[in-house]
């Protein structure tokens, strides 16, 4: 019945769940046997990656032009009909699969200790807040993306603002600070209400699965198995202790270059030498080409990854009005493939972002090369999407690519926001990895 399901994701996106139902009770459905679980999984992780990707490329819509009605409408009608029904068939899916005490396959231990965490979270009363959870999040780059104002008669957005805040005319750079500022002040009172609004929602999510705080719900969500709550607050306070001092000495020294008598907000970026600010590039074209050299140059094999991006249309990185804050690199689950949000503004900065999230959409490529095995995918899958921090995805990777891998991708620890099938999972996103659920990925977004 899977051979059935579309090759691609682009027909899948106008499918109803009434159409995508029959799919996941056929997998509910079908006799679990040491003899078919690999077959059973593949297909899982096949309608998994249609509904991941769907999901996927209808929240990039909303983040691209947080002013396109008909984008969102398209987006809020999957988190109304599909994705709550996703998250539901997915837990079915799970407790067949923990309730068969078949063997999994070899590489899929962790996959399987996390959907035992899943499985124990799941409370189906959360299934409409955590579509009221998402929503909320809409409505915050809806806010932020209108966030405009008037410099040197013309209207530019808060983004825009930055190059100025490099100017060597310190009032130049307190009268942009403050007019950003009160802009944002502006809306105040709605983002107030909103996460007055975040913060009902996740404390019911916590009620209802029977736990004292939201961290302790999200520690489970997020799937953090490697370190816990009191790991942070050594971390914490090693940061107070080393790198707080470190940076008031760092402060201290910037001060006393720009010869003021305190360092205020409007004072951090300037460069406090007085040379000039960096700028690498003046058009979104000049920062992909450059861009692409620079991977071609580390490895023909990087560039030409990158030059698929720029050719398929995977790439919006310029900042413009109505567009959500921040960026983030997606996983298309289906196809393989990354695709990379930003606001670049001309800065050095961006650069640096492009070059972060590079780093991402290069993971997914390798994996989307590799021999993996076929439910397995790469691991626990983005905020909302992507691979997690521990590494995971590594762990499906045979061990003679993990080296290549690493290498190219230039990261040898947390290659989040990874791509891919999860493992066998109808992959829903929560927080920042794929869910097993059918599909709903979100990316954790650099502000």
């Amino acid at each position: 019945m899977i051979d059935s399901l579309p090759k691609t994701a682009q027909p899948f996106m106008d499918w109803g769940w009434s159409q995508i139902e029959p799919y996941t009770k056929e997998l509910e459905g079908r006799p679990l046997s040491a003899g078919n679980l690999a077959g059973w999984l593949a297909d899982w992780t096949q309608l998994a990656s249609l509904v991941t990707e769907t999901f996927a490329r209808l929240y990039v819509a909303t983040t691209v032009d947080t002013t396109d009605k008909a984008a969102e409408a398209r987006y809020r009608a999957f988190l109304d009909e599909i994705y709550p029904r996703a998250i539901a068939a997915e837990q079915k899916l799970k407790e067949k699969l923990l309730a068969s005490g078949l063997q999994p396959p070899a590489g899929f231990e962790l996959p399987l200790q996390r959907m035992q965490i899943e499985a124990a979270l799941f409370r189906e009363e959360n299934l409409p807040l955590l579509t009221e959870e998402r929503k909320l999040s809409n409505e915050f780059d809806k806010i932020t993306g209108a966030q405009t104002v008037e410099w040197e008669g013309q209207e530019v957005t808060l983004p825009q603002l930055r190059p100025v805040f490099q100017n060597p005319d310190r009032e130049v750079r307190e009268r942009a600070w403050r007019l950003s500022m009160a802009r944002q002040l502006e809306d105040r009172d709605a983002i107030n209400a909103l996460w007055q609004k975040f913060m009902g929602v996740r404390g019911q999510l916590t009620a209802n699965a029977d736990l004292d705080n939201y961290r302790s719900y999200r520690w489970r969500e997020m799937l953090r198995l490697d370190y816990g709550p009191d790991d942070c607050m050594t971390f914490h306070e090693a940061i107070e202790a080393v790198a707080v001092p470190a940076a008031l000495r760092i402060y201290e020294r910037r001060r006393a270059r720009l010869g003021v008598a305190a360092l205020r907000p409007w004072d951090l970026s300037v460069d406090p030498l007085g040379r000039p600010p960096l700028r690498p590039f003046t058009t979104v074209d000049e920062l992909e080409s450059k861009t692409a050299a620079m991977f071609r140059r580390v490895d023909p094999h990087l560039g030409d990854n990158f030059q698929i991006m720029r050719d398929e249309g995977l790439l919006d990185l310029e900042n413009r009005k109505g567009k959500a804050p921040g960026g983030y690199c997606q996983t298309f689950e289906l196809a393989r493939k990354p695709f990379i949000f930003m606001n670049a503004v001309g800065l050095h900065d961006d650069v640096q972002t492009l070059l972060h999230e590079g780093g991402h959409a290069f993971h997914v490529f390798e994996i989307r090369a590799a021999a993996l095995y076929p439910a397995v995918g790469v691991g626990p899958g983005v905020r909302r999407g992507g691979v997690d921090g521990d590494g995971t995805a590594l762990r499906a990777v045979p061990a003679h690519q993990r080296g290549r891998l690493l290498l190219r991708s230039g990261r040898r620890t947390r290659p989040h926001r990874a791509p891919g099938g999860c493992h066998p999972v109808l992959a829903v996103h929560g927080g920042g990895r794929c869910l097993p659920a059918l599909g709903v990925h979100q990316p954790r977004r650099r502000r």
